[in-house]
């Protein structure tokens, strides 16, 4: 059932073009174990090897298969009361990520689960698994957080939680850029 439930999920990322061939990462939460998509893996085909069962907190002998990003995962677990987690690089959002300090989506979905997303890691050097404790506290306030020029970090019960999250993330970003493209350019004189 756990392997269902990331296969769903991961494939329709992909499908939507939120990840690429190896990017993004999913979690759950299982008390004091987490079970993270393993380092490299393709979210559009997932198999039971892809799945990779570590500590919260300790390291064990299969820490190194698991995502690059898993301290942040970690991190994130560790200051919110969330279950599940989807990173992806949705295209849209990671675009405004290098322009804005927080979106504000302006479609009424949009709005009504995340009025303000945060883009945190402005003028820091972002790295796979970096800011950690950044995105963790972003999280404890906002249920989607961006991090510039990188990607998005959903978190919520059910992986499907999350998962909703980035999808109405990445559609409101959409439309703010095609908002962004509508606008006229002043005429030259």
């Amino acid at each position: 059932m756990i392997l269902a439930q990331f296969q769903s999920v991961g494939r329709d990322l992909f499908t939507r073009g939120l990840v690429s061939a190896s990017s993004g990462n999913l979690s759950i939460r299982l008390g004091e174990r987490i079970i993270i998509t393993r380092r490299g893996s393709k979210l559009g085909c997932l198999g039971e090897h892809d799945l990779i069962e570590t500590g919260l907190s300790k390291n064990d002998r299969h820490t190194p298969l698991a995502s690059v990003e898993l301290a942040v995962h970690r991190a994130i677990y560790q200051a919110t009361p969330a279950l599940a987690i989807v990173h992806t690089h949705p295209p849209h959002a990671v675009a405004l990520s290098l322009t804005e300090t927080e979106i504000v989506p302006n479609d009424t979905e949009g709005l009504t689960v995340m009025p303000r997303v945060p883009v945190v890691g402005w003028g820091m050097k972002v790295t796979p698994g970096g800011l950690a404790d950044i995105i963790g506290q972003a999280l404890k306030k906002s249920r989607i957080v961006m991090v510039h020029g990188h990607g998005s970090f959903a978190i919520g019960q059910l992986l499907e939680e999350a998962h909703s999250c980035t999808t109405i993330l990445e559609e409101s970003c959409r439309v703010i850029c095609l908002l962004k493209s509508l606008k006229p350019t002043p005429a030259k004189k």
